[in-house]
């Protein structure tokens, strides 16, 4: 008798195991949807003026959910013991991505941080983000046992966070640096790395950033708007101001689905970094909340299940895939509500952008392949 109840006692907790995590799922296709939606809004009169087609980033915005989505659903069902076994591969075909970059990029506004492949233009930042976090969870899981000696411990995540930032930094792409050195931050303060490390590290990277700032004019400029944006409201401050006065005209309710007018060309990058004013604008105070409870369904899921993890890679893993998702919402609404310098930093799941979202989409995907319970 009580070896006959055994299997059946067990299958129910073998299905629950081997379920995905349903909430995750659901707010990661309703944030895609309602990307869509606002894509579409944002961009319309842009496109028209500039290509004579109003529909032209809408549609390709479609065509990447539609990859970000077969990203993400491969991502569920593939055997993560194969990724981990193609960490340093990962890893080394990031950093060929951005030297490539460097070599062979789009240059726009002074930068070269786009790489074409064909039909196909990338962004190899977002490729050296899931880089860095497979390769620090394998890293913290594998090296418990001297995470808190210098040579061992502390140098080899920071020797190849450095050579990823280094070569952001020549683009120059300060803020992709700056996002990397946070992900390795966060990571090594979980992972367990020590206190007197990470103390001095970061006091020498705030060191660092303060030379790179002040010996770039531009920098230096987006500094002082962030600071004063209505005092520099004609030059350096203009976005953030354009972007306050689509917030403060949002009101409670906002204007309405499509009749925002920041997006006539008055609010630069409307349908890219800056969605969350035109959200703010046309839909208002109810339309950002929405927003806020959709990101906050999604990394309170991430954080949830890394946490239910068993084995330390996979735990280390989603608390790494939940940080890219958290740090770049927060870094995006830092910029867009004017508490932070500006810095192009797309809203995961809603900005315009093939690589963003298929990276988020990603990350999405390997949560809820956690989430089964199976490598």
């Amino acid at each position: 008798m009580s070896t006959a109840a055994a299997p059946a006692a067990a299958a129910p907790r073998h299905a629950q195991r081997t379920r995905m995590d349903m909430p995750l799922l659901a707010c990661t296709l309703a944030m895609i949807g309602f990307g869509l939606v606002m894509v579409m809004s944002a961009s319309g009169v842009m496109a028209e003026l500039a290509y004579g087609d109003k529909y032209l980033f809408i549609r390709k915005q479609a065509l990447y959910a539609v990859a970000g989505l077969v990203v993400m659903f491969g991502a569920v069902f593939v055997d993560r013991r194969l990724l981990y076994r193609l960490t340093y591969p990962i890893l080394g075909l990031a950093a060929l991505l951005l030297v490539a970059t460097l070599a062979f990029g789009y240059e726009a506004g002074g930068a070269r941080r786009w790489l074409h492949l064909g039909p196909v233009s990338m962004q190899p930042l977002e490729a050296a983000k899931l880089a860095l976090v497979f390769y620090l969870a394998y890293f913290f899981s594998h090296k418990q046992e001297q995470v808190k000696t210098f040579s061992v411990g502390f140098v080899p995540p920071v020797a190849v966070t450095g050579l990823l930032g280094g070569l952001l930094l020549l683009q120059p792409d300060f803020g992709g640096a700056a996002f990397l050195c946070i992900l390795l931050f966060l990571m090594s303060l979980v992972g367990g790395t020590s206190i007197v490390y990470l103390g001095s590290s970061l006091v020498l990277a705030l060191a660092c950033g303060g030379l790179l700032i002040a010996q770039s004019e531009y920098r230096i400029k987006r500094w002082t708007a962030f600071l004063d944006p209505f005092g520099n409201a004609r030059d350096t401050g203009y976005q953030l101001v354009q972007s306050l006065y689509a917030f403060g005209s949002g009101g409670w309710t906002g204007q309405g689905l499509g009749a925002g007018k920041q997006k006539l060309l008055f609010l630069p990058e409307a349908h890219n970094d800056f969605i969350l004013a035109v959200i703010g604008e046309e839909l208002g105070f109810v339309g950002v909340s929405l927003v806020f409870v959709g990101l906050g369904v999604i990394l309170w899921r991430a954080f949830a299940i890394s946490l239910a993890q068993k084995e330390p890679q996979d735990r280390f893993l989603g608390y790494g895939l939940a940080l890219v998702l958290a740090v770049g919402a927060v870094l995006n609404m830092s910029v867009v509500l004017g508490m932070a310098p500006p810095k192009g930093v797309p809203m995961p799941f809603l900005s315009y952008g093939g690589s963003s979202l298929v990276v988020s989409c990603f990350c999405a995907g390997m949560l809820l392949n956690l989430s089964r319970g199976r490598a």
